[in-house]
């Protein structure tokens, strides 16, 4: 019995010494490659390589770097030998992703925001994030193979030269929310038709009508004020002849509660709550476009609360049944349109009208249906690409096209956008009252701003097609000039 238990113990001993052993010669191996890493980022802080995209495409995965560059050697070339892709260049640094490679069915392409690979012979492409379009770096002189992307899904206020011909043309490829671009971004805010017909908010017409004891039948939560489709003014008037409850910080009127007063709280169900109990909210775009559509429309479609649109002109097209939205003209007074609210929230036949396809989780515009269904992108879907992972695809897979193309002996295929591929009409402010008006800062510079983008698109252009670098200086003397050039014509 002593001589198992001295045996055991003595195998106890020897077990230890072998786990020490191990534990220590993982040491020592850990060291040797901390050592080859510290030594392997020395190099990288010294000189600018680019990650053999071969090393990543086994495991798809995201790769991240923090520094100047990425690891690797340079010797990847459009169309070599197997593992060797086309880069893409984010120009507006989007992603944030200092190289990845991305597989595009068949295609691969390695994607990166480091844009000291604007000369290298793998760059094909350069992708520009409308928002960020700066005029202070582009990446001239453009070579014959260069292509140009834009994506741009946000309103014209963010950067209104890239709404006039002479600079949406600039590009080969674009992902806009016109429906003329080549990759469509119309229906980005809205999720699908099940979201769409869902009753999970919906509060019923009689539990409307007891509410409007207290609250008003109209409510606006807008605290972007005063921008291009001047809507606080059409509102301002509309207020004299209806009541509304103005949430927002423009033209407030009504506090929501204090957990519910940041901008993030916009998208929490207790916020959603609120607003179900109203039977119509002003859905004001900040600019008027075709296809400029935003949650605006599809949040109150989605609570069940009958929308009061003003934005895209041809939002009919849009909307999931003829009687389902009351559309503004902006022709017509504001008092008319109160009238017609008026005599809606008094008649529930009529206004249950323009909740019948809610009721019946039926919606009737087939071409919104068939949008839903076919476009290649999905919102806040884990089953489906994202619409920046599909813009990179398309272009990445036209890259390609022109590749294959070459290998044949064939001409390269040339794309090219089109003036509708982003366009949006001279802002119009509303006059309602007789007399002078007073008139805030913001609601006197979008006519001015919009004539002035389109001098500057003019000036970018003409810069663009001489091909070579330009300053800031010689830019807006180019505007300076063009502008001068406009004003003698006109005398």
């Amino acid at each position: 019995m002593l001589n198992s238990r001295k045996m055991a113990r003595l195998s106890i001993v020897s077990l230890r010494k072998l786990f020490v052993f191990f534990l220590c010669l993982s040491a020592v191996l850990f060291l040797l490659i901390t050592l080859q890493v510290v030594v392997e980022l020395g190099q990288f802080e010294r000189t600018v390589h680019i990650l053999p995209p071969s090393d990543l495409h086994e495991s798809g995965w995201r790769h991240r770097l923090h520094g100047s560059g990425l690891l690797a050697s340079e010797r990847t070339s459009p169309g070599g030998p197997e593992g060797h892709y086309p880069y893409i260049v984010w120009w507006s640094p989007l992603t944030g992703e200092i190289g990845r490679l991305g597989e595009c069915g068949t295609n691969k392409c390695f994607f990166t925001i480091n844009r000291t690979l604007y000369s290298h012979p793998s760059t094909q492409a350069f992708l520009f994030y409308g928002t960020d379009f700066n005029i202070e770096s582009l990446p001239l002189p453009r070579r014959e193979h260069h292509q140009w992307a834009l994506f741009h899904e946000e309103s014209p206020k963010n950067n209104y030269k890239l709404f006039h011909e002479p600079v949406i043309t600039l590009f080969n490829h674009t992902a806009t929310f016109s429906q003329h671009s080549q990759l469509p971004l119309t229906s980005q805010h809205l999720e699908n038709l099940e979201v769409l017909t869902s009753q999970t908010y919906l509060v019923s017409l009689n539990q409307k009508n007891e509410l409007r004891k207290t609250l008003a039948p109209v409510v606006y939560v807008q605290s972007d004020c005063d921008p291009p489709s001047d809507r606080d003014a059409y509102v301002s008037e509309l207020m004299k002849h209806i009541r509304v409850d103005s949430y927002g910080q423009c033209l407030h009127n009504k506090d929501l509660p204090s957990h519910l007063r940041d901008s993030i709280a916009m998208e929490e169900q207790a916020f959603y709550q609120i607003l179900a109990q109203y039977k119509f909210i002003l859905a004001f775009e900040n600019a008027v476009c075709d296809d400029y559509i935003t949650e605006k429309l599809w949040r109150p479609l989605k609570l069940g609360v009958v929308p009061v649109y003003y934005g895209a002109p041809n939002v009919r097209q849009w909307l999931p049944s003829n009687s389902s939205a009351v559309v503004v003209d902006p022709d017509e007074p504001p008092e008319k349109l109160a009238l017609y609210l008026k005599r809606l929230d008094e008649d529930d036949e009529e206004y249950a009208t323009y909740l019948e396809w809610k009721l019946k989780r039926e919606v009737s515009n087939l071409e919104l249906v068939k949008e839903l269904k076919e476009r290649p992108w999905g919102v806040q879907d884990l089953t489906q690409e994202n619409y920046i992972d599909v813009f990179e695809c398309m272009v990445c897979s036209r890259v390609w096209e022109n590749i294959d193309r070459q290998k044949k002996g064939l001409v390269p295929k040339a794309w090219q956008a089109e003036g509708n591929h982003l366009t949006c009409p001279l802002p119009r402010v509303f006059d309602f009252a007789s007399g002078p008006r007073k008139r805030t800062s913001l609601r006197g510079i979008w006519t001015a701003s919009y004539e002035q983008s389109k001098k500057e698109a003019r000036a970018l252009r003409h810069l663009a097609e001489r091909n070579r670098n330009f300053t800031v200086e010689h830019y807006w003397k180019q505007v300076f000039t063009d502008s001068n050039t406009t004003t003698t014509k006109t005398l």
